[in-house]
């Protein structure tokens, strides 16, 4: 089993999984900088700017309601390159001028819908190329890869809008889109999908509810989704907290993408077992402390540094899925981490539509402040409710049916 981060790339398909993933990010990363900035300039409204860049994570609930059974029921290859094909069209799509605010945000949405389904397919297939114990480096070294392309996307990205049109970039993602595409259906076998049966709205609805049955699972799920959906409200303000100048907002997210690469540096490799297990809740209070400082409205130099600093407590996301894992059974894995991932990002979502609002009210630098004290009120009254269940071991509960 693959334990360094060089014994992965020689563990069959992980590469080009790798390689599709990056192309995937790349493109969310320029085009949601660029579809943010667009819709900005043309309302001028920190909701509908924060909801262009994160509206996509509030379909994601509706994706885990409808689709998720999908995750183990479809042929993993087919799936990855059908999704990313239908990013590269939606998004080029977006790049058409004249179209209004409220039809961007329809064609976000649909594209959320589409990417519920797209979470569990991949992760469920990293999770069977490595199997369990290589599963939280291989998750490391892909969020590692996520906050590297956000550093040099998000970069590049305000740099590129400070030179060429929003739609141009749009284009630019697509072109990504189309790429990752290309790369999934060439480099990825054809296996077949995990568990039998088709995939259905009954057959969702019911995984999920068994997944939901358990108490430390309900815990984990929510202790992945609701500190970090809210810290991630703070960042859906940062075109709105400078708007004078498109690098500056690009500054910052590649700031928090630096310091996200480093808290996944630390937990996925610096950590041993035995402290990284208990290393959760303070990454979360991490994770949201260093915004409190933004209702000072500090300059883009401070700012860069709070937000950088925080975001390495994204890194408690890894010690959560290794304990999601080890309470879930390998059939129902890509289900599982599916569901932890629509969950995540319709949270996301949601605090982006509240940060939104509430900077709509008072400020962004408010708002940030707002979003920060749920976040550190939420991790602590789920680290007291969790306390018990540590040491209680959970499985799921056997199917009568057999499925």
């Amino acid at each position: 089993m693959p334990t360094t981060y060089r014994s992965l790339f020689r563990t069959p398909e992980f590469t080009p999984l790798f390689l599709g993933s990056a192309a995937q990010n790349a493109g969310g990363t320029v085009g949601g900088l660029a579809l943010g900035t667009l819709v900005y300039r043309t309302t001028g409204s920190p909701l509908l700017s924060a909801l262009s860049m994160f509206g996509p994570s509030l379909a994601q609930v509706l994706g885990a309601t409808f689709l998720l059974s999908g995750a183990d029921r479809l042929p993993p290859r087919t799936t990855l390159a059908a999704i990313s094909a239908t990013f590269a069209v939606g998004t080029a799509a977006m790049a058409l001028p004249g179209l209004p605010p409220g039809v961007l945000l329809a064609a976000v949405l649909l594209l959320g819908l589409v990417a519920a389904l797209g979470g569990g397919v991949r992760w469920g297939l990293l999770n069977e190329i490595l199997a369990k114990d290589g599963y939280l480096p291989g998750r490391s070294l892909f969020n590692m890869m996520s906050g590297l392309v956000q550093i040099t996307g998000y970069a590049a990205g305000g740099a590129l809008l400070a030179a060429v049109s929003p739609r141009t970039c749009l284009l630019l993602a697509a072109a990504l889109y189309l790429t990752s595409a290309v790369v999934v259906r060439l480099g990825l076998t054809d296996r077949p999908p995990r568990t039998a049966g088709r995939p259905s709205v009954a057959e969702t609805r019911r995984t999920n509810a068994l997944l939901w049955s358990s108490r430390p699972r309900r815990l984990t799920y929510l202790g992945l989704w609701l500190p970090n959906g809210l810290v991630v409200g703070c960042e859906s303000l940062y075109v709105s907290y400078a708007p004078s100048a498109p690098e500056a907002a690009g500054t910052l997210f590649a700031c928090a993408a630096l310091g996200m690469l480093a808290g996944d540096v630390t937990v996925g490799r610096l950590l041993p077992p035995a402290v990284r297990a208990r290393m959760a809740t303070p990454l979360l209070l991490l994770l949201a402390t260093p915004y409190l400082l933004f209702f000072l409205h500090p300059p883009l130099a401070l700012a860069a540094v709070c937000a950088a600093v925080a975001s390495v407590g994204f890194g408690a996301s890894l010690v959560q899925q290794e304990r999601l894992m080890s309470l879930t059974p390998d059939e129902l894995g890509g289900h599982a981490l599916g569901l932890h991932s629509a969950g995540m990002l319709t949270v996301q979502g949601v605090g982006a539509a509240l940060a939104g609002s509430v900077a709509q009210l008072t400020s962004p630098a408010s708002a940030m402040t707002l979003m920060a004290l749920a976040s550190l009120a939420v991790t602590l009254t789920l680290a007291t409710a969790g306390r018990q269940e540590r040491r209680i071991p959970a499985t799921v509960p056997a199917d009568p049916a057999g499925r």
